[in-house]
């Protein structure tokens, strides 16, 4: 029971790594071409928009996760009215 959650703690901070070291992944629709063909046309993907890469969800989940903490805790610039160093 403990090795099977040692191992699951090191996959997790492995994937944690992966996500602070490569943020992008090759788009899963287009196979990381950015393009589509279909009936003869070649279009833009529609999930990657031709960029060929897409955000990998742990990596969205510590971006949105930053943004709440952000949004949460520090006090926005418009509401100061003193001066930034007191």
């Amino acid at each position: 029971m403990a090795l099977a959650s040692l191992l699951i703690l090191l996959t997790a901070a492995g994937y944690a790594v992966l996500c602070a070291v490569k943020p992008f992944a090759p788009c899963r629709k287009c196979s990381g071409t950015g393009v589509r063909t279909r009936r003869r046309t070649v279009t833009l993907c529609r999930r990657c928009h031709g960029d060929r890469a897409r955000l990998r969800l742990g990596r969205r989940l510590l971006n949105d996760s930053r943004t709440i903490h952000a949004h949460g805790t520090r006090p926005h610039a418009t509401d100061r009215k003193a001066t930034p160093w007191q």
